[in-house]
C-alpha cells in the first residue's frame, strides 16, 4: 500500500505529498520503517522537482514559447534570410574627434588676470557670446590709445574745418583783389595741411581701435573680454577666476557639435579600397543597433611605420547630436571583392547579454511558435539590411518584426520565480 501511494505522490505537488505521507504514517501505526519510507519519497520528489526547475531555467535562457494570441499581440513576424551578392566587409576601429575646421581653441591674447568665466563645459554658446573677462595692462593701454586718438582726430577735424573756411574766404577776397596772391596761396597750403592732418588722425584712430578689438577690450571700462567666434558647445575650459595667464595660454575650446571627424587606421591589405569621397559605415557602443555614415575627406600619403596602417579621416555626414567627440567606433570598410552573403532586416538584429543575436522561429503548426536565441556575427549594413557572417543559414526563419517582444519575454523567463 505504501509503495502504491508513493507512486501516485510522485505526480502531485509538495503540499499533497506532505498530507499523503502523514496518512501513510497513520495507516501503518507507529512503525518507524513506514515513516522513513514516506520521508525518503518526499525527499526524492523534492530533488526531482529541483532538477526539473533547473532544466526549465536553462531552456528559458535560450528560448521562449509564444501562443498564437501572443504572436498577434506582439505583431511578431518571421521570414527566411535573403542571399545577396555584396562587397567584402572588413571591420576596423575608429575614433570620433572634433572637426578642426569647425573648432575654435581660444587663448589669451596678452598677459592678464582672469576676472570672470562665463561658461562651463557642455554649455551651448552663440557667436559673439562672452566667455572670459580679464584685466590686462595692455588692454588699459589700448583703451588709452583709442581715447587719445579720438581726441586728436577731433582737434584735427576742427583745424581742418577752420582752414577750409579760411581758404574759401581767401577765394572771395582774391576775386575782389582785396588780398595779395601770396596770402591766397598760404590759405590753400594751410587747408591742405589741415586736411592731411585730419586723415592721419583718422588712420591713427582706426589703428588704435583695431588693436583694442583684437585684444577684446571693452572701451567703457578697459576690461578684456574673450568672445566666441562661432556658435557651438564648450568642450574644455582651462580658465580659472583669479588666475594670471600669459599670452597664448589656452582658455576655452568651442566646437560645432554637428560636425565631427572619424579617424580610422586602415590595414595595409585594403588600403587600395579607400579613397577620397568613398563611404564609411560605423557604430558606437552607446547605440549598437544604429549605423552612421561618414565620407572620406583625406587619405594620408604615407603609412604609419609602427602599425603598418594608413591614416584616413572622414567627415561624419549626420552626427544627430547623439555622437560625441572621443567616442570609439566600429568601422566597416567595403572591399572590392564581392561575394554572396546572408542578409536580414536591421530590425532583426538585437543586443542581448552583451552579444549580437537574432531570434529563430520554430512554428508549432497551431499558430504558436518557439523562439530560439541565436548568437550571430554581423558584417556591413546598407539600405536597411545587415549581412550576417556566421550563425545563420538560409533555411532559418528569423524574426523580422516584433523582435523586441520576444526579447522582453525571454528576459522575463530568465527571472527567478518565488514558490510558495
Amino acid at each position: 500500500m505504501i509503495a502504491n501511494d508513493i507512486g501516485r505522490v510522485a505526480r502531485r505537488p509538495a503540499a499533497v505529498l506532505f498530507l499523503l505521507a502523514a496518512a501513510c504514517s497513520r495507516d501503518a501505526g507507529d512503525g518507524k520503517d513506514s515513516a522513513r519510507a514516506a520521508d525518503s519519497a518526499a525527499s526524492a520528489m523534492a530533488d526531482m522537482a529541483g532538477m526539473s526547475g533547473a532544466a526549465d531555467t536553462s531552456l528559458a535562457s535560450t528560448s521562449t514559447t509564444f501562443s498564437a494570441a501572443q504572436i498577434a499581440n506582439g505583431h511578431v513576424r518571421w521570414a527566411t534570410p535573403d542571399r545577396a551578392t555584396i562587397s567584402g566587409v572588413v571591420e576596423v576601429t575608429g575614433q570620433l574627434v572634433p572637426n578642426e575646421d569647425r573648432t575654435a581653441r581660444l587663448a589669451a591674447s596678452a598677459q592678464a588676470r582672469v576676472l570672470r568665466v562665463h561658461v562651463s563645459p557642455g554649455d551651448r554658446v552663440e557667436s559673439g557670446a562672452p566667455l572670459v573677462t580679464m584685466q590686462s595692462q595692455e588692454a588699459s593701454m589700448a583703451q588709452a590709445d583709442v581715447m587719445k586718438a579720438t581726441a586728436e582726430l577731433t582737434s584735427r577735424r576742427s583745424a581742418a574745418a577752420y582752414a577750409k573756411a579760411a581758404r574759401e574766404r581767401a577765394d572771395r577776397l582774391l576775386a575782389l583783389k582785396a588780398i595779395p596772391r601770396q596770402d591766397y596761396e598760404r590759405a590753400i597750403a594751410d587747408d591742405e595741411a589741415a586736411q592731411a592732418g585730419a586723415r592721419q588722425a583718422e588712420a591713427e584712430l582706426q589703428r588704435a581701435q583695431s588693436n583694442a578689438e583684437q585684444l577684446g577690450v571693452d572701451l567703457r571700462d578697459g576690461s578684456m573680454i574673450l568672445r566666441s567666434p562661432i556658435a557651438g558647445v564648450v568642450t574644455t575650459r582651462e580658465a580659472v577666476p583669479g588666475a594670471v595667464v600669459g599670452a597664448g595660454a589656452a582658455l576655452v575650446t568651442i566646437t560645432d557639435p554637428t560636425a565631427l571627424w572619424l579617424l580610422v587606421a586602415v590595414p595595409e591589405g585594403i588600403a587600395s579600397d579607400v579613397h577620397v569621397g568613398s563611404s564609411l559605415h560605423f557604430s558606437v557602443a552607446p547605440y549598437p543597433s544604429d549605423t552612421f555614415a561618414a565620407r572620406v575627406q583625406s587619405v594620408s600619403a604615407a603609412f604609419d611605420a609602427t602599425t603598418r596602417s594608413l591614416p584616413v579621416r572622414g567627415v561624419v555626414e549626420i552626427s544627430r547630436a547623439r555622437l560625441r567627440p572621443e567616442m570609439y567606433a566600429r568601422v566597416w570598410i567595403e572591399a572590392t571583392d564581392r561575394s554572396a552573403a546572408i542578409t536580414v532586416p536591421d530590425s532583426a538584429i538585437q543586443r542581448l547579454d552583451g552579444s549580437t543575436v537574432v531570434f529563430v522561429a520554430h512554428p508549432d503548426g497551431q499558430g504558436g511558435a518557439r523562439f530560439e536565441k541565436r548568437i550571430v556575427q554581423v558584417g556591413g549594413t546598407a539600405h536597411g539590411r545587415t549581412s550576417v557572417v556566421s550563425g545563420l543559414t538560409s533555411a532559418d526563419r528569423v524574426v523580422v518584426a516584433g523582435a523586441y517582444a520576444v526579447k522582453a519575454q525571454l528576459a522575463k523567463a530568465k527571472m527567478p520565480k518565488m514558490e510558495m
